[in-house]
């Protein structure tokens, strides 16, 4: 026979104080687990959205980043008469490019961080189809002119429209704003690759990568075999959604390590709150629970019992504190990308996985919490407690 759950609402209800601690214990244990995955998925997914699927990047044999890579003009062509690649009628839709790193201060503290300049190819909104100009208008070959990421003109001090922005000992005129649809791209300013070149005082003609379009995903194969088996180069060619996400593991295992090391530490305090609120539960209700044994009532119904309070306890929490990480959904954080050494911005996703994963987080904690004192609540001797009526 079960024991009413009217009975359980009721407990709680008349031990409100001890309940809603507990209910807040888990509650920010809970949205603290939610917001670092948060962190974490939306700094993956900046990153990843970066790439197409559609895109190779070519770099140098051996290179982990673009900031590595070296690659001459020849390897160019090369790569331009590799089969797969997409043509449009000015040619074959292919950008050489050049990556540096420049300093320039937040809007929010005035200290400086670095943000990475791309020089591009004229072709490169072709090979990025995906990434509009929304104000303004893209750079004009052999002038210092940028275009920036919609992220740069709203996190750094100095980049409106039409202002002079100096660094590796050039000035430059800002002359558009372009969206990547969040990914990475946004947090970037993008120029003439050789007149990047020149103002760094780097060797002409001489790339760090390379971006082709190709004219379909399945055209990756073939593309890549032909770079690879060519005694010319030493080249090596990847799927532009797979070099991003390479980019983003290192960053996003450490977020998630560090944050669920965090939410661990809180959550075996919310675990204790929990077993301080059943056991004085269960210290209470002695003779209720030597009573209702007394009735008929088994054994596992008052396990069932108490393990029901502790979960309702962990439910609200739960839904407490992902309602607690909701707002943090879209809202703009920075950090450092280390692959590049330059700040990135990106955005919280709080995702529907994440609220299930935060949700089964809370009723894991409610049931840690919950099943000790029950077992004890069962254990208890029906005479001795009644003898105290």
């Amino acid at each position: 026979m079960a024991i009413p759950l009217s009975y359980n609402l009721n407990s709680l209800r008349v031990r409100w104080t001890s309940t809603v601690v507990a209910v807040l214990g888990i509650a920010g244990t809970v949205g603290v687990f939610v917001a670092v995955l948060a962190m974490a998925k939306g700094f993956k997914m900046t990153l990843v959205s970066s790439g197409s699927p559609r895109n190779a990047i070519v770099m140098r044999g051996g290179s982990t980043s673009e900031m590595m890579g070296a690659i001459s003009l020849d390897q160019v062509h090369v790569v331009e008469d590799a089969p797969g690649v997409a043509r449009d009628a000015s040619g074959p839709l292919v950008s050489p490019e050049v990556v540096v790193v420049a300093s320039f201060p937040l809007k929010t503290t005035g200290t400086d961080a670095n943000v990475q300049v791309r020089g591009v190819s004229p072709k490169a909104l072709e090979v990025r189809d995906s990434i509009k100009i929304v104000a303004g208008r893209f750079f004009q070959p052999g002038l210092n002119e940028l275009v920036i990421g919609r992220n740069v003109a709203t996190t750094y001090s100095g980049f409106e429209m039409g202002s002079k922005v100096r660094f590796g000992g050039g000035e430059w005129t800002v002359v558009g704003v372009f969206d990547a649809g969040g990914s990475a791209f946004d947090s970037e300013l993008w120029c003439d690759s050789t007149i990047l070149d020149a103002v760094y005082k780097r060797p002409t003609n001489i790339f760090q990568s390379v971006t082709a379009r190709l004219t379909s995903v399945e055209a990756f194969t073939a593309f890549k075999d032909k770079l690879t088996s060519d005694p010319r180069v030493t080249l090596q060619a990847s799927r532009e959604l797979d070099y991003y996400e390479k980019q983003s593991r290192s960053i996003t295992t450490l977020i998630e390590v560090l944050g669920t090391m965090v939410a661990l530490v809180m959550g075996v305090g919310a675990v204790l709150g929990a077993l301080n609120t059943m056991y004085s539960a269960v210290a209470e209700r002695s003779r209720e629970i030597a009573t209702m044994r007394a009735l008929g009532f088994g054994t596992g119904s008052v396990v069932m019992s108490f393990v029901f309070e502790s979960l309702c306890i962990a439910l609200v929490g739960g839904v407490l504190g992902c309602i607690c990480a909701l707002p943090l959904n879209g809202m703009t954080s920075g950090t450092m990308n280390w692959q590049t050494f330059s700040h990135l911005a990106f955005a919280f996703r709080v995702t529907p996985l994440l609220l299930v994963g935060g949700m089964i987080f809370a009723l894991f904690m409610g049931l840690a919490g919950g099943v000790p004192p029950a077992i004890r609540a069962a254990g208890a001797r029906i005479a001795v407690a009644l003898r105290e009526l």
